[in-house]
């Protein structure tokens, strides 16, 4: 959801015309309706991105309070009382603002105005590079060293460990780790190369299975040291999985939560119907109704096992990969 901000009886119009074609909130200033700072303050902090029917300045000067760093900022576009040009002015390439500014201006039947460089070289930025295929920026110094050389027409390498991502225009592929380079992978630990950018793939399931009532913390630090170990970067984990009993259980929500995936369960029936593949236990079937958990909700989540079955105080866990 976007918000449209007018600061003029002309402006008022526009936006009304925006708002006829795209799904959005709309505030137009009168002599009643002056509370355009808290307004701006909502609509930054709540909305993907703002729409300014003002000048730049008037844009800049309210915005400015509410900015807060290149990952976290909505779009900001501004486009002329006169109807003549649709502005991207903040946020261009993470927060879409260039991306609003096209529609917007499809729908005005304005000029786009996109400032940033690589955009006007047409070449895919480093950020938009992760942006279109989900992928987690690791360091957004180095992202903004990498995007300055392909800006200055020098060589920048390109490497996705499972193929996936064609070299975009711009970018050389390669097959070796180097400097200059953006490297697409769900590795924690990396040659040291540099201006090499690490854009992080999200494609790691975790199966899990553990005693009722597990202490979280001890649950979080058995799991990061086992990413660790096996060189798997936290970031990059997608899905928890587990059998349905263990829905509530506090501990997985927790990890869950603080690795930012989901938690998904899967019911004995479900699990049953492939564990033959793996090693079971007596035990866990008298307890839950299945010989195994952990390596079965690698399989039900359309993963490989990478990392079979890990047993630790109550708690098991195997690693597995997405098939993309």
């Amino acid at each position: 959801m976007i918000g449209v901000i007018s600061v003029t009886e002309k402006g008022n119009i526009i936006a009304e015309k925006i708002k006829e074609n795209i799904d959005c909130r709309i505030f137009l200033k009168s002599r009643e309706n002056l509370d355009l700072k808290n307004v701006t303050k909502e609509f930054m902090e709540g909305l993907d991105g703002v729409v300014f029917i003002s000048s730049t300045g008037i844009a800049v000067r309210f915005i400015a309070p509410y900015l807060k760093s290149k990952t976290k900022d909505p779009a900001i576009v501004v486009v002329d009382v006169n109807n003549n040009f649709t502005i991207s002015l903040v946020s261009g390439h993470l927060g879409g603002a260039n991306e609003l500014t096209l529609k917007i201006s499809n729908i005005l039947n304005n000029t786009p105005v996109i400032t940033t460089a690589t955009d006007g070289m047409n070449i895919e930025a480093p950020d938009m590079i992760a942006k279109k295929n989900n992928l987690i920026i690791d360091d957004l110094k180095v992202c903004k060293e990498v995007a300055s050389l392909i800006v200055n027409n020098k060589e920048v390498y390109f490497k996705d460990e499972k193929d996936i991502i064609y070299a975009p225009k711009g970018y050389i592929k390669t097959e070796e780790i180097q400097d200059d380079m953006i490297l697409v992978t769900n590795k924690l630990d990396i040659p040291k190369k540099d201006k090499l950018l690490k854009l992080i793939r999200k494609d790691i399931v975790l199966g899990i299975g553990c005693r009722k009532d597990t202490d979280e913390k001890k649950l979080r630090k058995f799991v990061l040291k086992m990413l660790k170990e096996n060189n798997y970067d936290e970031r990059s984990v997608i899905k928890i999985g587990s059998i349905d009993i263990k829905k509530k259980e506090k501990a997985i929500i927790s990890l869950a939560n603080y690795l930012g995936c989901e938690f998904v369960t899967f019911n004995k029936d479900e699990i049953n119907s492939i564990e033959a593949d793996y090693e079971g236990s007596d035990f866990v079937f008298k307890t839950v109704g299945v010989r195994c958990v952990c390596e079965p909700v690698i399989h039900l989540m359309d993963g490989e096992v990478k990392v079979k079955k890990i047993k630790y105080e109550g708690m098991t866990l195997s690693i597995g990969e997405k098939y993309i």
